[in-house]
């Protein structure tokens, strides 16, 4: 699979205990994104954060949260990420949603080349 040196990083803001059709909603983006062959995706968990709620998510020891911040970063090619950006759109049902360019310098195996 390739990526072009000029890509789009698709960011998404949600909760842990977000669902969709019965499932975590970190869970269902990542294999939609997957299923559609876009060229990576990781979730990320969030030891503190807040939202518009302005209500603070935290994984301290004394005070465990049940809906710890969760972040889902994709990288492709624009018009992919614009082909996924209507199937997010019914999937979630709140969060923030964040788009940027990004130049791509690696994706996959690094090859070395043997000195002269």
């Amino acid at each position: 699979m390739e990526v072009p040196k000029d890509a789009v990083l698709l960011r998404i803001f949600l909760g842990e205990q977000d669902k969709f059709e019965h499932h975590p909603l970190y869970e269902a983006i990542l294999f939609k994104a997957r299923e559609m062959h876009l060229a990576g995706a990781t979730v990320l968990r969030g030891p503190l954060g807040y939202g518009h709620s302005t209500i603070l998510h935290s994984a301290k020891i004394l005070r465990l949260s049940e809906d710890l911040p969760m972040v889902i970063e994709i990288v492709d090619a624009e018009d992919k990420i614009n082909a996924f950006l209507p199937i997010l759109d019914q999937m979630m049902g709140s969060g923030l949603v964040t788009l940027e360019q990004v130049k791509v310098l690696q994706y996959g195996i690094k090859r070395t080349v043997a000195a002269l």
